[in-house]
């Protein structure tokens, strides 16, 4: 299902948990919507889960992301899963999953660029993704997200 982005951002905003999987964390360090979202979200407690690459440009961008939104150390650590860099990084798209244990919705969006345009995954797609990015952040984070 074909949502835009004004969509999604009413979505998160009433998510209490997001999960994202992102190759350049684009949405939440350079678009101001999202950014300014985020923030919002942030300070009532929602609770965010990103499992990146560890490249250069995210280093950048979560050196950014912990200036923007005030996270100490320790927030970033919990926050994040850096994973090792692949061939595939420069094709994957920008995922997230919000409220994984309830009503569990994913969508994904482009990368790096602010288009308009975001795809909507239908319930069974959503779940197994949810499946997916939980037992990666277990098996390397050591619990559950």
């Amino acid at each position: 299902m074909r949502m835009t982005i004004k969509q999604l951002i009413k979505l998160e905003d009433k998510a209490k948990e997001v999960w994202v999987v992102s190759p350049t964390l684009h949405y939440d360090t350079d678009n101001k919507d999202f950014s300014e979202l985020v923030s919002v979200n942030l300070g009532e407690k929602t609770k965010y889960r990103y499992i990146v690459p560890a490249t250069s440009e995210i280093s950048r961008n979560m050196k950014k992301y912990q200036k923007i939104y005030g996270l100490s150390n320790e927030e970033m650590g919990e926050n994040f899963l850096l994973l090792p860099p692949s061939e595939f990084t420069p094709f994957i798209t920008e995922c997230a999953i919000y409220d994984a244990s309830t009503s569990c919705i994913a969508c994904t969006a482009t990368a790096s660029e602010d288009n308009k345009d975001v795809i909507r995954y239908g319930d069974e797609t959503a779940k197994a993704m949810a499946k997916h990015f939980k037992a990666v952040w277990k098996r390397y984070k050591r619990k559950n997200p």
